[in-house]
């Protein structure tokens, strides 16, 4: 009888998979790990680059796929997609009866992932916990958090914040991020001469030139406005008249307005420098964050994976509403005429220094070899000082 212990990572939307490459590497080396791979959400939808091909074709073994996700972007598909992962995860957590379970971030896919796992006594492992954000990510997070066994948080301050929700000092690492490691080993490289003619509608963009990138996700808890605040960020980017590459938006509940929003863009302007892409591989898409002149939306990207780089990024809305970022984030409301002043003054004064708020290379192998000494325990207990 083998004696590894089987750990199971749940990879829920492209974001996920980005992020938890290096810390997947990094397991896959160690001989007492058994790595099984999940594949949920997003990652399977052809409309959103279907990344667990990506996954394949990194030379991984993806154990199970989950189909899970209901259209519509709306509250009450979000939910019932939530529900359909409980449902379904905890019988593909049966099958492969892990030691330990591995989710990261703040994402209701994720907590379908806790739910599932901890109701079934496996213990759960949680990475990116303790931030604070705007949008219903907020309190899937730290939900997550209070179902999670063993913490590693990306910053010092958000692992303070998770000893604070009541969670034992000795189960907290705050390590850093495993986006240092994605950052440090794809930002030199070359990128792929075919990047963005390969896949995209659009205008072709020359990366020689200066250009934006832009991706915008719906603030799930106003997701009425997100197809308004598109238009304003669309129109901020129309009057600056410069080559854009453009990521569709999220799942959530909101995203068909943006979707909408961009689509009516593309047709009343079909003359813009713009060229929108579904999905890109890290290899790709960490090229051209640090390639990019600015960086203007609202994904948590523009702040953890632009602090290693330096890229200047204009945040809009407040769907990041509290999350540590470095100097290089600038902030302005969904409004055109403060998002075409925070590119202007973004554009002037370029690149920054480089940043390691949320770590620096190296972050992966530590988690790894953290992760592959956990002790599985499934009862867990408030801590504070005062018991």
């Amino acid at each position: 009888m083998s004696n590894r212990k089987n750990i199971t990572v749940v990879l829920v939307d492209r974001a996920n998979y980005g992020r938890m490459r290096p810390l997947m590497h990094e397991l896959n080396t160690i001989p007492e790990v058994n790595l099984q791979i999940i594949c949920t959400g997003t990652m399977l939808l052809d409309r959103f680059g279907r990344a667990v091909d990506v996954v394949r074709s990194d030379g991984f073994t993806v154990a199970e796929e989950i189909y899970m996700e209901l259209e519509g972007s709306v509250p009450i598909t979000m939910a019932k997609s939530m529900g359909l992962a409980i449902v379904e995860l905890s019988s593909a957590l049966q099958r492969l009866a892990p030691d330990l379970v591995v989710v990261i971030g703040d994402r209701y896919e994720a907590l379908g992932v806790a739910i599932s796992a901890v109701f079934q006594n496996f213990c759960l492992v949680h990475i990116q916990g303790g931030e604070v954000t705007g949008s219903i990510d907020e309190s899937t997070r730290h939900a997550i958090t209070k179902l999670a066994h063993y913490h590693f948080p990306s910053t010092k301050r958000a692992g303070r914040y998770v000893v604070a929700m009541g969670e034992r000092d000795d189960t907290v690492f705050p390590l850093g991020c495993p986006s240092a490691d994605v950052v440090h080993e794809v930002s030199k490289l070359e990128l792929p001469a075919n990047t963005v003619s390969k896949a995209g509608v659009g205008v072709q963009i020359d990366l020689e030139e200066p250009f934006l990138l832009c991706l915008f996700h719906p603030v799930t808890t106003d997701y009425q406005s997100a197809e308004h605040q598109m238009e304003e960020v669309l129109q901020a980017l129309s009057e600056l008249g410069m080559p854009t590459i453009l990521i569709w938006p999220n799942i959530d509940a909101g995203s068909d307005g943006v979707s909408q929003a961009i689509r009516r863009f593309r047709e009343s302007d079909d003359g813009f420098p713009l060229r929108a892409f579904k999905n890109f591989s890290p290899e790709e898409y960490i090229p051209l964050l640090a390639r990019a002149t600015c960086a203007v939306g609202n994904s948590s990207s523009f702040i953890r994976d632009a602090s290693f780089l330096g890229t200047p990024v204009i945040l809009v809305g407040d769907r990041q509403n509290g999350r540590e970022r470095s100097d290089a984030v600038i902030q302005v409301e969904a409004k055109s005429a403060d998002i075409v002043s925070g590119i202007r003054k973004q554009i002037s004064h370029g690149h920054y220094p480089a940043s390691e708020l949320y770590g620096r290379p190296g972050v992966s192998k530590q988690i790894a070899r953290n992760i592959a000494g956990l002790k599985a325990y499934a009862q867990k207990r408030l801590a504070y000082d005062d018991e």
